[in-house]
């Protein structure tokens, strides 16, 4: 297992290098540049800005530099964006507020998809699962752009629950979770239905109850275990995307997470936030696929890592 974890981290590496390359090529090579607003700098200005960040230098040359600063130093470059700060201040600010955020959504996806689907998977063909799984199509087919404001219209401006956006205490992250949840409890209840029914046909299922084994220890120490698989495949890439911030739900609740502070950069064209949130982001997707392949191991002991 050791020598699996090294072999995956030491892989790791250049996939992050060539994350960062392509991301800072698409992002220098797209039209406009940080400081071309609708009332432009005089010109005088402008180059002296370029000069002060490095941007009137080669492209080549701004890579180099930039790559010896990322690998060497750990700098992920200053903000053109939010002036005398760097891309890890902003990074730090962002960062827990999606983590926040996006761990309340899993959570929240993991205990309502879950429950879900073992309802369904245990009352199989009948009313229960037929309501669950429509249900979860439909938590498939509204985007977040649709369900936020209709929660928001729902139990804020109707109901008045829920305050309808900014960030606070913990009643300004229940309408956000909930909307970031949505897709991701429709996906988890699928999978643990159709991985329930499959295991509870299984032989050693009928062994279980065979042996007068009560159904409730068959359920959870047999059927369970063996059917959370694929929940376990889909929660690493689902969690990374969550914890990195989604752009929609953080924009729609001004919410000041990476998401935000990404889509603010990229309409201001800074490059070194945009550069950085997909370094952070692609680095959370490795971290938690190796977890993933972790625990699968531990929940299955036929997977062994050689």
């Amino acid at each position: 297992m050791l020598n699996f974890i090294l072999r995956r981290l030491l892989f790791a590496i250049p996939v992050l290098l060539v994350v960062v390359t392509i991301s800072f090529f698409l992002v220098r090579l797209a039209p406009g540049g940080p400081f071309m607003e609708e009332r432009a700098y005089p010109p005088a200005v402008i180059e002296k800005l370029n000069a002060k960040y490095g941007l009137d230098k080669p492209l080549h040359e701004q890579y180099f530099n930039y790559m010896q600063r990322v690998v060497l130093h750990f700098d992920l470059g200053p903000s053109t964006r939010y002036l005398d700060r760097t891309v890890g201040d902003v990074i730090a600010q962002g960062l827990p507020n999606s983590m926040i955020l996006g761990g309340t959504a899993y959570l929240t996806a993991l205990v309502l998809g879950m429950g879900a689907g073992i309802v369904a998977a245990l009352r199989q063909n009948s009313g229960v699962d037929y309501g669950a799984m429509a249900a979860a199509v439909l938590g498939v087919s509204v985007p977040n752009f649709v369900l936020g404001p209709l929660l928001v219209i729902v139990l804020s401006l109707t109901l008045y629950w829920l305050p309808p956006a900014r960030w606070g205490d913990l009643s300004h992250l229940i309408l956000p979770a909930l909307t970031l949840s949505a897709l991701y409890t429709a996906y988890i209840a699928r999978l643990t239905r159709s991985g329930l029914v499959e295991v509870l046909r299984s032989d050693y299922i009928r062994t279980a109850r065979a042996k007068g084994l009560r159904e409730s220890v068959v359920l959870l120490r047999h059927a369970l275990r063996g059917s959370i698989l694929p929940v376990v495949s889909y929660s690493g890439p689902a969690l990374a995307f969550l914890l990195g911030g989604t752009i929609v739900v953080e924009k729609l609740f001004l919410i000041p997470g990476l998401g935000n502070f990404f889509i603010e950069a990229a309409n201001a064209r800074d490059s070194f936030i945009v550069v950085g949130v997909t370094l952070v982001v692609a680095t959370l997707l490795i971290v938690l696929n190796l977890v993933v392949d972790i625990v699968y191991a531990l929940i299955d002991p036929r997977i062994a890592y050689k």
